[in-house]
C-alpha cells in the first residue's frame, strides 16, 4: 500500500498544480470584458465532444491494456511485446471510423445545434483534431499506468495541457491572435501532449513496435476480443453519461453555449474535488490487475477500503471548502454575475463526486476481474436512467436539471456496483470511519458558515478557508479516519522538520 500511497500523493500534488493553472485559465475565460460566455462555453463543449470521440475511437484498447499487460509483461521480452502496436493501430482505425461517422452525421449536428450553439457548428471540423489527440493519449496513458508511470501522465494531462491553454489565453489577451486562431490552436492541445508522451516512451525504450503477433496475443485473442467488445460498449455508455448534460444544455436551451459555460464552471469546480480519485486510480490499477492474477482477495479488499476512505476524506473536504466560498469567489474576483447561477448545479455535481469517490475503485476492480462484463450491465443501467432524466429535467429546471439527474443516477450506479462486489467477492468499501468523515465535514461546514458568513471579500475567503482547513484537518487526525493519515502526517512533519 505504501507504493500506491506514494504515487497517489505525488499524482494528487501534480493534479492540483494543474488545477491551479486551470483555475487561472477559468478566471480569464469568465472575467468581465475578455471572453464572451459563448466562447468559453465552446471550449467546454469541445472537450466534451472530444471525450466522446475518444470513447468511440479507442475501441476499448485502454481496458485491454490494463487487463492483459501483466500477461504480456510476464511472458514476453520487451522487444516481442506487441500489445501497444495493436492497441495504437486499432485506435487509429477506430478514429477513422469516427471521422466517417462525423461526416455522415454532420447534417444532424447542424440541425440540433445551429439555433442555440452556432459557434459549435462553425468550428465543427476542428473538434476532430482534439478528439484524435485524446484518443491516442488515452491508449498511451493506459500503457504508462501499467508501467507505473502515472505521475508522468497526470503531469501531461493536468499540467502541460492547461499550460498550453494558458499560452493561448495570453496570446489572445495580448492581441497576438484572435478567438478564431485561439480555438483552432486549442484543437491541437491534446495532440501535443499525446506526442510528448509517445516521444518519452520511445526515447526511454519503454515502448517497442512489432507487427508479428506474439504467443500471448494468439493465445488470448478470443478473450481479448470478447473483453474489448464488452468494455467498448461499457466505455461508450459511461462516457455518454458523462458528457450528455453539456450536449443537452447546448442544444435545447436558449443561449446554449453561454449556459454551457456557466455549467462548465460548476463542472470545473467539481473536477477539483475529483483530483485525488485520478491519482489513486492511476496508482492502484496495476496492483489491482496483478492481485486478480494472483487471486489475492485480501489485497483487493485492502485497496478497495483504503481507496474509499481516502477519496471520501478528500472529496468531503474539498466539496465543503468550495461550497463555502463559491459565490463569494465569483463576486470577489470580478467574474460575470451570470456565473452565480452555477452554484446550485455545483452542489449536486459535488455530491455526485462524494458518492462516486466514497465508493472507492469499484470500477477498476470490476473491470479487471473475471466479471468485467458487468461493466456493460452497470453502464447500461446508468445510461437508461441518466439520458431521459437529463433531457426532461433540463427542459424543466434549466442548468440545474442535468446536475440533479447526474446525482440521482450516480447513487443508483454506484449502489449497483457495491452490491455486486459484495455478492460476488465479499468486498465492501465502507467502515464506521466513512460515517465519521461525512459528519465531520458537515459539522465543520456549518461552523464556518455561521461564524464567517458576514465577512466578505478576499479576507472572508481566506478566513473561511483557513478555519475550515484547521477544523477538518484536526478532526481527521484526531479521529484517525484513515490508516494512511498518520504516516502522511508524519512524513509532512519530517519534511518540514516539525517536532
Amino acid at each position: 500500500m505504501s507504493t500506491i500511497r506514494k504515487q497517489s500523493i505525488i499524482s494528487s500534488v501534480v493534479i492540483y498544480i494543474g488545477f491551479v493553472i486551470g483555475l487561472i485559465n477559468t478566471y480569464f475565460f469568465t472575467k468581465q470584458g475578455l471572453f464572451e460566455g459563448a466562447q468559453y462555453g465552446l471550449t467546454a463543449i469541445f472537450v466534451a465532444i472530444a471525450a466522446m470521440m475518444a470513447a468511440f475511437a479507442a475501441l476499448a484498447m485502454p481496458s485491454y491494456i490494463l487487463k492483459y499487460y501483466p500477461y504480456y509483461n510476464d511472458h514476453l521480452p520487451s522487444r516481442k511485446n506487441d500489445m501497444i502496436t495493436w492497441a495504437l493501430i486499432v485506435g487509429i482505425i477506430g478514429f477513422i471510423l469516427v471521422i466517417i461517422a462525423g461526416l455522415v452525421l454532420k447534417h444532424v449536428i447542424i440541425r440540433k445545434f445551429s439555433e442555440n450553439s452556432a459557434l459549435l457548428v462553425h468550428y465543427y471540423y476542428w473538434i476532430f483534431i482534439l478528439g484524435f489527440g485524446l484518443t491516442i493519449f488515452s491508449i498511451l496513458e493506459a500503457y504508462s499506468w501499467s508501467l507505473r508511470k502515472s505521475v508522468l501522465t497526470n503531469f501531461l494531462k493536468e499540467v502541460q495541457w492547461r499550460l498550453l491553454t494558458t499560452v493561448l489565453i495570453i496570446l489572445f489577451i495580448a492581441k497576438i491572435c484572435d478567438f478564431d486562431q485561439l480555438i483552432k490552436l486549442y484543437s491541437f492541445t491534446y495532440p501535443v501532449i499525446a506526442l510528448t508522451l509517445f516521444c518519452y516512451l520511445v526515447f526511454t525504450r519503454k515502448i517497442h513496435f512489432t507487427f508479428t503477433p506474439s504467443k500471448v496475443t494468439r493465445r488470448f485473442f478470443k478473450k481479448i476480443a470478447s473483453l474489448s467488445a464488452f468494455a467498448y460498449t461499457a466505455t461508450v455508455v459511461f462516457t455518454m453519461s458523462q458528457v450528455f448534460d453539456t450536449l443537452v444544455i447546448a442544444s435545447v436551451l436558449d443561449d446554449g453555449l453561454n449556459k454551457a459555460g456557466i455549467y462548465g464552471l460548476a463542472q470545473i469546480m467539481t473536477s477539483v474535488i475529483q483530483a485525488p480519485q485520478r491519482g489513486i486510480v492511476a496508482a492502484s490499477v496495476a496492483q489491482i490487475s496483478r492481485a486478480w492474477k494472483e487471486k489475492n482477495r485480501a489485497l483487493l479488499q485492502r485497496i478497495y477500503q483504503r481507496s474509499s476512505i481516502n477519496m471520501l476524506i478528500f472529496a468531503s473536504f474539498l466539496f465543503a471548502l468550495i461550497a463555502l466560498n463559491y459565490k463569494e469567489a465569483v463576486v470577489t474576483f470580478g467574474l460575470k454575475d451570470s456565473y452565480l447561477l452555477g452554484y446550485s448545479p455545483f452542489i449536486f455535481l459535488g455530491l455526485c463526486r462524494i458518492v462516486d469517490q466514497g465508493t472507492g475503485v469499484n470500477a477498476q476492480i470490476i473491470g479487471t476481474s473475471v466479471y468485467w462484463k458487468f461493466e456493460l450491465i452497470s453502464g447500461v443501467i446508468l445510461l437508461i436512467v441518466i439520458l431521459p432524466l437529463t433531457y426532461i429535467l433540463t427542459r424543466q429546471y434549466d442548468i440545474l436539471g442535468p446536475a440533479v439527474a447526474a446525482f440521482v443516477s450516480t447513487i443508483i450506479y454506484n449502489t449497483v456496483r457495491i452490491v455486486f462486489l459484495w455478492k460476488k467477492f465479499k468486498l465492501f468499501p465502507f467502515t464506521v470511519q466513512s460515517l465519521y468523515t461525512l459528519v465531520l465535514a458537515a459539522a465543520c461546514y456549518t461552523a464556518c458558515y455561521f461564524l464567517c458568513n458576514e465577512i466578505h471579500g478576499l479576507g472572508g475567503l481566506v478566513l473561511r478557508s483557513a478555519l475550515f482547513i484547521l477544523l477538518f484537518g484536526s478532526g481527521t487526525l484526531y479521529l484517525r479516519l484513515s490508516p494512511d493519515v498518520i504516516p502522511v502526517w508524519q512524513t509532512i512533519k519530517k519534511r518540514l522538520k516539525v517536532r
